[in-house]
């Protein structure tokens, strides 16, 4: 039975961000160590991993952008924005954090491994076809789709982004495509400031963009909740043949830049829903990348419940605390999944 990979490297703690940024090497290094727990080690492939090539930044970068982030090499530092640093090295390490995803779907379509989840950086999910901002370089999941879609021929894949951040730029390079459904669940209004309601794509790809904005407060019943009655039925309905997943672990209850309360039973919760999609329609083809999440205790445990629930090592009974006492909840979910469902029946007969 194919086992789940994660795709890990040195090269990604070669991008350096400087004293006291948050998108720092600690976040990989703790993560790189719990992979050595007695649970982790020996029952996951790793994968090392490959360099995107140019033409594949390209399909969704602008080739001015990708000179501009080429020029970095080889420089101490340099900024793309306020908040996105380059050193000698992150050029690279970019090109390897796309491209580990790239080899992760070769891998998932292979039947080398049943899912992945890939430990890279710099993340992606803020990173615009003309300009990295938010610590994102290259849109890593963005270019995954698009991957997949002209290498394995498939028609529908489902982006879900569960970060604390609107993923601005995966909504942007897909906002007319009615191959790729991205759904997305945010701290609003919050940093890039984008993913109301409102916002659901444009043409005939109207109804493909899914935004469930969210005020600060909720935590693992609230997200399960909107995943279960907002999501699942949108897929289930769309019918992806390949799940991908912008993991954010900044919706941690402790998470220093974050105001949610999302604990590491909750993400093994969201986990099971999106295994579930992935089982349904896609024969288990799920891939994971990490995006935010800047607590390290909670990176570490969050990621930590990931993997295993990929893995196959969490029981029902683990998933029961998001699970309890969902009709009680308030207004902190019921509000937005009304919203979003109102919005979203225009397009999806499933509401």
């Amino acid at each position: 039975m194919a086992v789940t990979g994660i795709v890990k490297d040195p090269i990604y703690l070669e991008h350096k961000t400087g004293s006291f940024h948050p998108e720092s090497t600690e976040r990989l290094k703790v993560l790189y160590e719990m992979l050595e727990d007695q649970d982790i080690a020996g029952n996951v492939d790793i994968i090392s991993p490959r360099k995107a090539t140019r033409e594949e930044i390209q399909m969704v970068h602008d080739p001015s952008y990708f000179e501009r982030v080429a020029a970095t090499e080889g420089l101490p530092h340099s900024s793309l924005d306020p908040d996105t640093q380059t050193s000698e090295k992150s050029y690279e390490a970019a090109l390897f954090a796309a491209g580990g995803l790239l080899l992760g779907i070769d891998r998932i379509f292979e039947e080398k491994n049943s899912n992945v989840f890939a430990l890279v950086r710099p993340p992606g999910h803020h990173a615009e076809a003309g300009r990295g901002m938010g610590f994102c370089i290259f849109n890593n999941i963005a270019i995954a789709a698009l991957y997949a879609i002209k290498t394995y021929n498939i028609k529908k894949v489902l982006i879900v982004d569960w970060d604390l951040h609107h993923g601005n730029a995966t909504q942007h390079s897909f906002e007319g495509d009615k191959r790729v459904l991205y759904f997305s669940t945010h701290q609003y209004p919050y940093y890039p400031g984008t993913g109301s309601f409102e916002e659901v794509g444009k043409g005939d790809a109207r109804g493909f963009n899914v935004n469930v904005p969210l005020q600060v407060g909720n935590g693992d019943p609230e997200y399960y909740k909107i995943f279960k009655q907002v999501l699942e039925p949108i897929a289930f309905e769309f019918e992806p043949e390949l799940v991908l997943v912008s993991a954010g672990f900044d919706i941690y209850f402790k998470d220093p830049l974050g105001g949610m309360e999302v604990t590491p039973e909750g993400f093994a919760a969201l986990t099971d829903v999106l295994m579930t999609i992935a089982k349904t329609f896609a024969g288990d083809r799920m891939l994971i990348t990490l995006e935010g999440g800047y607590h390290l205790g909670g990176l570490r445990d969050g990621t930590k419940a990931v993997i295993k629930h990929m893995m196959g090592d969490t029981t029902s009974q683990d998933l029961e605390l998001p699970k309890k006492n969902l009709e009680n909840i308030g207004q902190k979910a019921n509000y937005p999944i009304k919203r979003a469902i109102s919005v979203q029946r225009e397009f999806w007969g499933c509401f």
